[in-house]
């Protein structure tokens, strides 16, 4: 029997990732507590998800265990052993503000939890591909020192500069910057698995991501804008932008695309390998310009109103160079822009 275990299973990506890894496995153990509606209240709960996987996909076993908890994750590890040959470790607490009102919890969760995902991976099936959504969050606010010019509707990269013509690629630093606590804690987490990989010799990947969305999004105001923004418009709720003048741009990876890298990877893995994994020049775009996409699909204004506050150590211009990924994995490809993506979260909306 082969067995994927799934962190964060009810989740964007790993609810994404249960439905495609679905036909490749004779079980996918999915474990997830839940806890993104501790975080951000009961309209970002994934409940909803979670009984839709049991109820639909037949070779599903759920746990709901936090991975904050050692002795009940080993009882999950435990359990299947080594016919354990991927682990996908989505759960995390993902949003910048949302870490300073809890550090301890934040840290919990995304360097600890983290932590004992990899020692059990290492107990029970060190042979298993090792993969974690990590975050270009990891890079501080180093992108806000790259040489960018203003225009209309957003920033970008000037041009004299060719070098990031295709985006932000590995090289950059992730030292002597501002992070967030969240960043820093997934900082903790990302070396940690690159160490895994290094050190031990296990098959050890990090996914660096931008926006990660897609229809299954539960975009709420700390986290998830591109949906949350949908969702503002379908339901006429007003939406505030955060500093830039709505000029930020950022790069957008349908969960679709993130997870089908993740299997390239895992076919022939690497280890303790980095790989930054957004949208890239094939889908992005500036607040400004999501807008103006939404209202033209959907055919309705945005009431939106603009803050002069930017959110601490965000990013004014953001898009991942893929190139990297695409050099070890030549038959990966994108398959959703970001019309394509766009169009899908409102029609999940609209219902």
């Amino acid at each position: 029997m082969e067995v994927v275990v799934i962190t964060g299973a009810s989740g964007l990506i790993g609810s994404e990732a249960v439905s495609f890894f679905k036909d490749k496995f004779d079980l996918i153990v999915g474990v997830d507590n839940n806890l993104r509606s501790y975080f951000f209240g009961k309209d970002a709960s994934t409940e909803e998800t979670k009984k839709n996987i049991i109820e639909t996909v037949e070779n599903y076993k759920h746990y709901d265990t936090d991975i904050r908890d050692l002795e009940k994750l080993e009882n999950v590890f435990a359990e299947y052993g080594a016919s354990i040959r991927l682990i996908i470790h989505t759960a995390a607490q993902p949003s910048h503000d949302w870490a300073a009102k809890e550090p301890f919890t934040d840290f919990g969760v995304n360097a600890m939890g983290t932590l004992n995902m990899l020692e059990l991976t290492r107990k029970y099936c060190a042979e298993a591909t090792f993969i974690f959504t990590s975050t270009n969050k990891v890079y501080g606010d180093r992108p806000n020192s790259l040489p960018l010019i203003e225009t209309d509707k957003r920033w970008e990269i000037d041009e004299k500069h060719a070098y990031f013509a295709k985006g932000i690629d590995e090289n950059m630093s992730i030292d002597n910057s501002k992070h967030s606590l969240f960043g820093a804690s997934k900082v903790a987490a990302d070396i940690l698995v690159q160490e895994y990989g290094k050190y031990f010799g296990m098959n050890t990947g990090v996914f660096r991501g931008g926006c990660l969305t897609g229809p299954n999004h539960a975009g709420t105001q700390l986290h998830g804008f591109l949906s949350y923004l949908v969702k503002c418009a379908v339901e006429d709720k007003e939406y505030t932008i955060f500093g830039y003048g709505g000029k930020q741009v950022r790069d957008n990876i349908h969960s679709y695309d993130l997870v089908n890298m993740f299997y390239h990877y895992h076919l022939n893995p690497r280890q303790g390998e980095v790989y930054n994994a957004g949208g890239g020049r094939h889908a992005n775009c500036s607040i400004l310009e999501a807008i103006d996409i939404i209202e033209e699909v959907c055919g309705k204004r945005l009431n939106y109103q603009v803050s002069d506050e930017n959110r601490i150590g965000d990013h004014i211009w953001w898009i991942s160079d893929v190139t990297k990924f695409k050099a070890h994995y030549p038959q990966w490809d994108y398959k959703y822009s970001i019309t394509d993506i766009i169009s899908q979260i409102i029609a999940r909306f609209s219902r």
